[in-house]
């Protein structure tokens, strides 16, 4: 859009003599109706809240001139002027009216609360909605599941047909690994526990409990003891060897 189509959408039609006139009387008596109250204005808050329609300067010597008709009241704070609605060209607000509004209020307050509750059943199932994966998102989630899916079935394929996938000999090595390495184990655990009985047979179990605290030892965990406890290491499982 071009800068002169945005200037002319931005330009205000200024209004002049009577019509300003009418505009700004309109405005000051609607004003103290909303507020129900009679609220002062300036000539600065009647422009500004005209949107420029009338004139600052314009609209400060016809607020004077309605005050001159009796249709405003002129009062001065200070070096500042304000202008109110004179209450007494005010219409009275008759009790019919009264009642007729008063109604009319707690109709439109029902129909808010019947608003907000739909709101918020719309608000939840908009929650929903944006929870729910879209058809893109569910195209790459379901990509992925069969992918996972190829690979498992690919591991489990040698499984299915029977084939053998540790031989007689892997196995016997794994046997000779676990023997050799148990036994450096129960050797190293062996002079340690020496080592300590000498080291702290002086002192009282509980000061030899922070001594190795203190010192970083930690004792084999309920695991090792199950380990121990398990076929791996039973004595019938032979020198050392791995029950199968």
């Amino acid at each position: 859009m071009s800068a002169k189509t945005k200037g002319n959408e931005a330009k205000v039609s200024v209004l002049k003599g009577q019509e300003a006139e009418d505009k700004i009387l309109e405005y000051i008596k609607r004003a103290s109706f909303s507020w129900i109250m009679n609220r002062p204005f300036g000539a600065v808050d009647v422009a500004a809240n005209l949107k420029g329609a009338v004139p600052k300067t314009a609209t400060q010597k016809i607020l004077v001139a309605l005050a001159e008709k009796g249709e405003l009241v002129q009062k001065a704070y200070g070096k500042t002027t304000f202008f109110v609605a004179n209450q007494a060209n005010l219409e009275d607000m008759p009790a019919e009216k009264l009642a007729a509004l008063e109604s009319e209020y707690k109709a439109v307050e029902e129909e808010n609360k019947s608003l907000a509750a739909e709101v918020r059943t719309v608000a939840s199932e908009l929650a929903k909605i944006k929870g729910t994966p879209t058809d893109a998102e569910l195209a790459v989630s379901v990509d992925e599941a069969e992918v996972a899916t190829k690979k498992a079935r690919e591991r489990l394929q040698p499984l299915r047909s029977g084939t053998t996938l540790v031989s007689a000999s892997e196995l016997a090595q794994l046997d000779a690994d676990w023997a050799k390495w148990r036994a450096e184990w129960v050797r190293r655990r062996k002079i340690f526990t020496t080592f300590w009985q000498l080291a702290t047979d002086a002192l009282p179990p509980q000061e030899a409990e922070d001594l190795g605290e203190d010192l970083g030892i930690e004792a084999d965990t309920p695991e090792h003891a199950g380990v121990e406890r398990g076929p791996f290491c039973s004595a019938a499982s032979g020198q050392g060897g791995r029950r199968r």
